[in-house]
Formats: structure tokens, C-alpha cells, sequence
């Protein structure tokens, strides 16, 4: 059974639309997670998804706009490859434009 963070953090991510991303600090800022590590936090629960989840994980990025590393030696392009299969552009760096592509929680 997944912990209630890990609840709230997955119906959040579950709120992207396609073709946007959001940062971590976002999503737990959005799941109401309190402290320096929430950011952190929101990571932990992503790696906690099934293989077969249905939550967009992957629209998920850090703060300076990129693709952290995953724990998956095997796909360490995937999240890249699914974003841009949604048409988010990455520049110089695989840095992707957070003005244009960051989503806007709207009620």
C-alpha cells in the first residue's frame, strides 16, 4: 500500500498535461510536502511507481530543466525520449525551456 505522500505526490504528477513538464520543488510544493528534502521526496515517490503506472512520471524534471538521472542503467534516454515523443525540445545540454514548457496549475 503507498504511503499518503506518495499518494498526493502521484495525483499531482497525474494533473501534467501532455507536452508540459513540471519541476520537482513544483510537485511538492502542489502536494503540500513541508521541509528542505521535499523536492526529494517527490523523486522517492516516483521511483515508487509500477513499471505499468498510467502517472506521467516522466513530465517530471529538476529545477535547471533537465532529465536527473535515473537509477536504470538500460534506459537512461527514456524520460528524454517520451518527452520529446510529446514534442518538449531540448537545447545545448539536453537543457529543455522551463518558460515555455513548465505547466501552470490552473483549478
Amino acid at each position: 500500500m503507498a504511503s499518503e505522500r506518495n499518494q498526493r505526490v502521484w495525483q499531482v504528477v497525474a494533473r501534467i498535461p501532455e507536452g508540459k513538464v513540471a519541476t520537482y520543488g513544483q510537485i511538492a510544493a502542489l502536494a503540500g510536502l513541508p521541509g528542505r528534502s521535499a523536492a526529494r521526496q517527490v523523486g522517492y515517490a516516483l521511483s515508487a511507481l509500477s513499471e505499468d503506472t498510467q502517472v506521467p512520471w516522466h513530465r517530471v524534471v529538476n529545477a535547471k530543466g533537465q532529465v536527473s538521472l535515473r537509477a536504470d542503467p538500460e534506459r537512461p534516454d527514456y524520460q528524454r525520449w517520451l518527452l520529446e515523443a510529446e514534442g518538449v525540445a531540448f537545447g545545448l545540454g539536453g537543457v529543455l525551456d522551463l518558460a515555455r514548457y513548465r505547466w501552470k496549475d490552473e483549478p
